[in-house]
């Protein structure tokens, strides 16, 4: 079988090239050897020696359950402060329960937000503490973040979630969707809605691009390459010399990633499966970035800019956030 060759250095990958005379690289860099096609998620390293215990295929699924499961505790543990403040008793309240409820109503987008965003900054701050001591490299390492990466094609990652996000918001018009949805709540009063949108357009794709493009993408991928792996001394020996992950791992991976995607705002949604349908296809872009520039950093801008897109649509339409009632004409 054909050996894989190296991975580039990270400064030479291209989102588009930048010479005009230049071909567009390939998706997948191209084998030279008898092996599968394969594309480097993570760098090529040396082969280890009896002293050396870095771990060499990175995240796997369980650095990725614990970041899942660290994320979940730090987040029920904070609705759990919010819920029980919110249900504190007010001082010189006259309404009674009516009033004290209407109170609560008011507060609960708000609430729900700052819990999310204090979960994931928490996590976030533990990991970049954790994680390193597991891989013996840099968190940013670990999960590809690329901010060079991001940098060199910012004016190209920009209009691609742009262009996505209006792209998506065309044909969502025209998909049945629920009259009243959850995500309705968020969009109450202007302060909720200004909340929401810084909250969706700088940390929750950062976050979200880690946890499945910098976490479970390489974990999913690594585990189906590790079970299809043929019993033969030979195999594991390469599977030790090396961190190629296959195209068929990275298709299995990025279209299982885009599954639990589309399911996390299942609930947002009122389960409209084809609205969801259309996030899967947001998500399989989005994995396509990640792989394509090898950055998680390029993922979150295209997801931040999607984003962006959405709300920006809904500032015009509102006159600044100031006429909501037209949202439901």
């Amino acid at each position: 079988m054909n050996d894989p060759i190296p991975d580039s250095p990270p400064s030479t990958h291209h989102f588009a090239s930048d010479d005009p005379g230049a071909a567009v690289p390939p998706l997948f860099p191209l084998p030279t050897g008898a092996e599968d096609r394969t594309a480097m998620l993570i760098p090529q390293r040396p082969v280890p020696t009896p002293d050396d215990y870095t771990p060499r295929r990175i995240p796997h699924l369980g650095h990725a359950f614990l970041f899942v499961a660290n994320t979940g505790l730090i987040l029920v543990l904070a609705q759990a402060i919010f819920l029980a403040l919110s249900h504190a008793p007010h001082s010189g309240q006259t309404g009674g329960q009516t009033d004290a409820h209407t109170i609560i109503s008011t507060l609960e987008p708000k609430l729900l937000v700052a819990s999310m965003a204090i979960a994931y900054i928490a996590t976030l701050i533990v990991s970049w503490a954790f994680f390193p001591l597991l891989w013996h490299r840099t968190f940013a390492e670990g999960i590809r973040w690329d901010l060079a990466a991001a940098r060199r094609n910012v004016f190209k990652l920009i209009p691609l979630g742009l262009a996505l996000g209006f792209t998506v918001q065309a044909i969502s018009s025209l998909i049945p969707v629920p009259k009243s949805i959850p995500m309705d709540n968020f969009f109450r009063t202007p302060s909720d809605v200004w909340l929401i949108t810084a909250f969706g357009t700088l940390l929750a794709p950062a976050f979200e691009e880690i946890c499945f493009r910098g976490f479970l993408l390489p974990a999913f991928a690594i585990a189906y390459d590790w079970l299809s792996l043929p019993k033969l001394p030979i195999a594991h020996e390469r599977w030790r010399a090396t961190t190629n992950l296959t195209m068929p791992a990275l298709i299995f991976s990025g279209i299982l990633t885009s599954i639990f995607f589309a399911l996390i705002h299942a609930e947002q949604l009122a389960h409209a499966w084809v609205a969801l349908f259309v996030l899967f296809c947001v998500s399989l872009v989005l994995t396509f970035v990640r792989i394509r520039t090898q950055s998680v950093a390029c993922s979150a801008i295209v997801h931040a800019c999607y984003n962006l897109s959405v709300f920006l649509s809904l500032f015009l339409a509102t006159g600044g956030y100031r006429h909501l009632e037209r949202m439901t004409r």
